[in-house]
């Protein structure tokens, strides 16, 4: 079997199985447990980690399952690329996302946003990014298979440079090294004269306080937006960012959109429960943006590096894996002192 065959040339149903599956857990999720605005409890957050988490892996092994067709050795090795190109993506851009709620927790306190309209921020946050995503992964799938240069011999060998996957390469690198030494930059951010804010004051006026959970109020005859349509805008915007980064990562791990897109959906998906299990904790995390910034530098090696050494799925998991777990550990024997005050600051 060929390794380079797309999982949607192999069994176009699971596209449908796929959509089917979003569309069916978003609707219970907003429709069923989560039809009034509330807290989320870190005992409901938990089992939604859960289920998101598990729902990921069994689809991992679904990919196992399509290609490994014959249980031939040839096949079973095409399988197990496949398997764990899924899971490097799918843990990369898990790890990138965890980033993202040291700035939702910055915007909705920025905004003073009530506990119990975190979910659905995030909700509304989450139905963009299922868009915003299939475009960038389609269409970034597509450029680099347009800009592949004639072959070439470089350093003694014969190899096929792609311009995008360099530009991406080096792209890593600058957000690697650059993330490793912003520390704290967004903590004084005025998100209130960002993208996602000045579109929305652009179209309407903006009230001066939450009404519920609604976006809109008429206010003396006036139909205005409210602060909550303003902070679901700045985390939209937000998301797009971070896809800047997470996005050329994932096309270091594979070429097969429909196994980047559904990892990359899965991760995200999850990664509301993970804030209000995480939210509270998010000061064990003090280490992790140095983890995350050695995991893009290390993946834009591996993009620059390409043509001539080639990274195995399984080895790019186990490095990506191992560097998270370290920063973790880091993270938990050297608190960072700061976070620890102001979390008790906040507590008081």
């Amino acid at each position: 079997m060929d390794k380079h065959q797309s999982i949607i040339d192999l069994h176009p149903g699971l596209v449908w199985g796929f959509a089917i599956t979003v569309v069916i857990m978003l609707l219970l999720d907003l429709g069923v447990f989560n039809k009034k605005s509330h807290e989320v409890s870190s005992k409901e957050a938990t089992i939604w980690s859960i289920v998101w988490i598990s729902l990921s892996m069994i689809f991992s092994g679904v990919v196992y399952w399509v290609f490994n067709t014959d249980g031939t050795a040839g096949s079973h090795a095409v399988a197990v690329e496949k398997f764990t190109q899924y899971q490097a993506a799918y843990w990369v851009e898990k790890a990138l996302s965890v980033d993202n709620l040291f700035v939702f927790i910055l915007v909705f306190g920025f905004f003073k946003v009530p506990k119990y309209l975190h979910h659905k921020v995030l909700f509304w946050g989450i139905i963009g990014a299922l868009i915003f995503r299939a475009i960038f992964i389609f269409a970034g799938v597509g450029l680099i298979n347009l800009t592949y240069l004639p072959e070439m011999n470089v350093f003694g060998k014969a190899v096929q440079i792609n311009i995008v996957m360099v530009l991406f390469g080096l792209f890593l690198i600058y957000a690697g090294i650059k993330s490793w030494g912003d520390g704290d930059d967004g903590d004084d951010e005025d998100y209130s004269n960002t993208a996602g804010a000045k579109l929305i004051k652009r179209f309407w006026k903006v009230s001066d306080n939450y009404v519920g959970d609604k976006f809109f109020t008429i206010q003396n005859g006036i139909k205005m937006a409210t602060p909550l349509l303003v902070v679901v805008a700045v985390i939209e915007f937000t998301d797009v960012l971070f896809a800047v980064d997470s996005i050329p990562a994932i096309f270091a791990i594979s070429d097969d959109p429909f196994i980047l897109y559904t990892s990359n959906i899965f991760a995200i998906l999850g990664l509301r429960s993970l804030y209000f299990l995480l939210a509270n904790f998010i000061h064990m995390f003090s280490k992790l943006p140095y983890g995350l910034a050695v995991i893009l530098s290390f993946i834009g090696v591996k993009m620059l590096i390409a043509p001539w050494i080639h990274i195995s799925s399984p080895l790019s998991l186990g490095i990506v894996g191992g560097v998270l777990v370290i920063s973790v550990l880091l993270s938990i024997i050297f608190p960072d002192k700061k976070e620890e005050e102001e979390k008790e600051k906040i507590e008081e």
